[in-house]
């Protein structure tokens, strides 16, 4: 009777053999979209990790591989027709929440359009090898339930100091000393300043973020320890951060694999509201879809569509830093200029400009609620 080897076996002996190696010292590669103005690949109430087969409780901006739907299973996206993402053999899909402007006139709400999203692959030091993600790897970062402040404004990725805080709201603006939180805060009635970064914290900021080319941007790391014998499927368990150790590096659990950090930047077209609020310093009129109007529910997942043998020789050999993957010499399948690759929607979002209420009917939670 012939030998027969599961996905997760597969992966493993093939990344057995592959030619990773502990990484000294981090470098990173910027995968970059290619997207219609405004707008992701497709939107809408889907989310096959957290609601297979069904309509999801709230709103999603998908990028990535054509063969994504309300249910992903296995080597599913291996089978894409195209994807968005600028190397062609990355199938992978990448979604996070939609955001909306509230009308402080009349309550409506509109669509705030995606300006771009950047997607980091960080390739962290380590003592351990950094391998490719086994196809169908699902990976969901950050809580959709959470209203509470986090300890404090800053990212907190160290699983030896307590909660993970994986998730900030970046402001550029045009005056660089601009307080983006009011002073003092708590995160009880408005987010919080990042101690470190006057321009980042938890929760929405309180001002308009007018940076040139830079507007609100929704910042979230994944964890890259990936534990084999929870399984692709089982988001809940199935991934960790790394623990820091010395010398720099942070390594994974004896067992799991340690797999690309990923960090996606996802800016929002919100300068197109500025005169539609008065900047009062203590709120602000966005919201998520899923009725969050702290910004502290924030929550991004990922699938992993790539082929395995293109991006392990990204891992291994592609530092590109800012200029992006694509520049990247020898790249197995090469590169996707121009595809934008639309997706239709399953469960897509009222066509109207101003809607009276949240895809899904979410009520608003959170600050003055």
């Amino acid at each position: 009777m012939p030998c027969i080897l599961n996905s997760i076996g597969l992966y493993i002996l093939a990344t057995a053999v592959a030619s990773a190696s502990a990484k000294d010292q981090g470098s990173f590669a910027v995968l970059r979209f290619n997207n219609v103005g405004g707008a992701f690949s497709t939107e809408g109430r889907m989310d096959p990790i957290i609601s297979p087969g069904s309509a999801s409780s709230h709103s999603h901006g998908i990028m990535g591989g054509d063969n994504f739907g309300t249910t992903v299973e296995g080597n599913q996206l291996l089978d894409s027709q195209c994807s968005n993402a600028m190397i062609v053999n990355d199938k992978s899909n990448y979604w996070v929440p939609n955001l909306w402007f509230q009308s402080p006139v009349n309550g409506t709400f509109k669509k705030v359009d995606l300006f771009y999203m950047n997607v980091y692959y960080k390739f962290d030091a380590t003592n351990d090898e950094i391998k490719a993600f086994p196809p169908g790897l699902k990976i969901v970062v950050g809580d959709p339930t959470k209203r509470t402040p986090p300890a404090s404004g800053a990212l907190q990725l160290d699983p030896s100091m307590g909660e993970i805080q994986p998730v900030q709201w970046t402001c550029p603006t045009q005056d660089s000393n601009e307080d983006r939180y009011p002073a003092n805060s708590d995160g009880t009635k408005a987010g919080m300043q990042d101690p470190g970064n006057k321009g980042s914290g938890a929760g929405f900021p309180v001002v308009n973020c007018d940076g040139y080319a830079s507007p609100l941007r929704q910042d979230l790391h994944l964890p890259s320890c990936y534990n084999p014998g929870a399984g692709l499927d089982d988001y809940k368990n199935n991934m960790a951060f790394p623990t820091p150790t010395s010398g720099g590096k942070a390594d994974c659990p004896q067992g799991w694999i340690h797999v690309p950090h990923l960090f996606y930047e996802v800016y929002y077209n919100t300068p197109l509201f500025q005169n539609e609020w008065d900047v009062d310093h203590q709120t602000q009129p966005f919201v998520l879809s899923n009725g969050d109007r702290t910004g502290y529910s924030s929550h991004g997942d990922f699938i992993a569509g790539w082929d395995t043998d293109t991006l392990q020789t990204i891992i291994d050999g592609c530092d590109a830093g800012d200029a992006g993957m694509d520049t990247c010499p020898q790249i197995t399948g090469g590169v996707n200029k121009s595809n934008t690759c639309q997706m239709t929607s399953a469960f897509p979002d009222p066509t109207e400009e101003w809607i009276s209420a949240l895809p899904g009917d979410n009520p608003l939670s959170g600050w003055g609620v």
